[in-house]
Order: structure tokens, then sequence, then C-alpha cells
């Protein structure tokens, strides 16, 4: 059997830098469970194991760190299997968003848009052992908020997956319809990531 990626990709996607908390990783499985249901997770977690990562949903730790590159091979491993789009990708990071522990730290944090700058950077480093997120503007009368990720940088799949978590946290928050835009990325040769969610 042909495997789904090369060696050298794999290799690549795991000298990323960093660690991830495993909650990251188990709303990728969700993501899988809630469209392909358990004949997904099953082919996801074989093709896992095939490449050298066995990753087992049921035993993933919520708080526990991984290397963060596991969250992009997660990512490519289901676009090959599964086909995923942009589409897809965004609809993970919205779903990432309305996990219950996401609305329970943004209710804590995230009452009003004031609150978005202060509480942003606290919650990243909670969650990410590199990379720093920082509010760039709020701006109420344009309806806007840019939000910029320094030092961080996995896959072209997990912005499209920020973008969609952005949109759906600050929907949580003005309580309207939201869009995101990536406007600068690493990925297309930017020195960070910069995201304007609209609304």
């Amino acid at each position: 059997m042909e495997r789904i990626l090369s060696e050298e990709t794999v290799r690549k996607l795991m000298q990323i830098e960093g660690e991830t908390r495993g909650m990251a990783l188990k709303d990728d499985f969700e993501y899988v469970i809630l469209k392909k249901d358990g004949e997904g997770l099953k082919k996801l977690e074989d093709a896992l194991e095939e490449l050298g990562h066995p990753l087992k949903y049921k035993e993933l730790k919520s708080m526990k760190f991984y290397p963060s590159g596991l969250e992009p091979l997660l990512m490519v491993v289901c676009q090959k299997l599964f086909g995923y789009t942009d589409k897809d990708f965004w609809e993970l990071g919205v779903l990432s968003a309305r996990m219950p522990w996401v609305g329970r730290i943004f209710i804590k944090y995230f009452g009003s848009l004031e609150m978005v700058v202060n509480g942003a950077s606290t919650i990243w480093k909670k969650y990410y052992t590199r990379g720093k997120l920082k509010i760039v503007s709020v701006d109420k009368d344009k309806k806007s908020v840019i939000v910029r990720i320094e030092d961080f940088s996995l896959h072209p799949f997990y912005c499209k997956g920020l973008a969609g978590y952005f949109a759906a946290i600050v929907k949580m928050v003005v309580k309207e319809e939201t869009s995101c835009e990536e406007t600068k990325c690493t990925h297309e040769g930017d020195d960070y990531h910069e995201f304007r969610v609209r609304w």
C-alpha cells in the first residue's frame, strides 16, 4: 500500500517547534467524527499509525502538551484521506471556538471588545508554548478587529482554521455575523500572520 504522505513531508511537519495542548488535537478528531463517523476516525488513526505517529482520539489528554507538528500532520492527512477543502478547515476552526471550554474562557475574559485586548494573549499562552498573539486594533466604528500572531507557523491549512476560529470568537462577543480574512501570512513571505475580522 502506498504511503499517504512521504517520509520527508512527515519529517518536516514534525520538526515544527513548540507544543500544543491536546484539546486542539481533539478538535481535529471531533471534526472527523462529526463528518465521517467512526469509520473516518478509524481511517485517520490507522493512517497516523502507518506514518509512525500513532495517536488515538480516546487516549488524548486535553491539558497535556503534544508536539505542535501533530496538528498540521492531522490536517494534511485529513486532506489526503477525506478531500478537505478550505471550507472544511474554516469549519474546523469554528467548531473549535464552539467547544464548551472555549465558551467558558471567553465568557470570563471576553465579555466586551475592550476585554478582548486584555485577554487574548493570556489565553494563547495557556494553550501554545510558541507564538505570540496580540490584538492590533479594535474599531467599533469600522466594525473590525485585527489579530496578529508572531513566531508561529504551522501550515496554510491551519491558517484557514484560525480564520474560522477568530470569526466565531468575535461573533460570540458582538452577537452579529462575522467574516475573517488573513491579510498577512508567513507562508506567503510575511513576517507574521494577521487576520481582519469584520461584522
